[in-house]
């Protein structure tokens, strides 16, 4: 459910953003607005904020939103529109989406659930090995042992 409630506030406010910047400024249809807004929401939730986010900080995670952004947004207005530069528009877009993804993350890393925190601090992928040590340094067997007593006796 926590899932949920952050893509929904991530994807409205990715749609108000891209709504005033390409909608409004630029003129893009609200459909098309709508879908770069939803495509840009999965990509960046999944890779930016559950997959970067956990494992780096706020600012890598920040930056690379910014790239997702930028391609995201560039690739899907080229697509959807004729004959227009689009790229400064997009840059600008992406620009917004990246200050926006900068206090998300912060408010994703504050309220982290009781799991991921956990996860966190004792993940299960860190690799942290450890060896066992015994004060026997080379084995023995029971049966040698025995025989050995044997030829000490005669």
């Amino acid at each position: 459910m926590k899932h949920v409630k952050d893509f929904t506030i991530k994807f409205i406010s990715n749609l108000v953003l891209l709504y005033v910047i390409l909608g409004l400024f630029y003129g893009m249809e609200f459909g098309n607005v709508f879908l770069i807004s939803l495509v840009l929401g999965i990509v960046s939730y999944l890779i930016g904020d559950r997959l970067i986010l956990p494992k780096t900080n706020n600012t890598m995670a920040t930056l690379a939103d910014f790239g997702l952004a930028l391609l995201v947004i560039w690739s899907m207005s080229e697509s959807f529109t004729r004959g227009d530069n689009i790229f400064t528009v997009s840059l600008l877009a992406a620009l917004a989406v990246t200050l926006f993804e900068y206090f998300f993350h912060k408010y994703v890393s504050n309220n982290a659930t009781k799991e991921d925190s956990q996860e966190k601090i004792n993940p299960s992928t860190s690799l942290r090995f450890q060896t066992e040590a015994s004060e026997e340094l080379s084995p023995q067997r029971k049966d040698l042992t025995n025989d050995i007593e044997k030829d000490d006796l005669y």
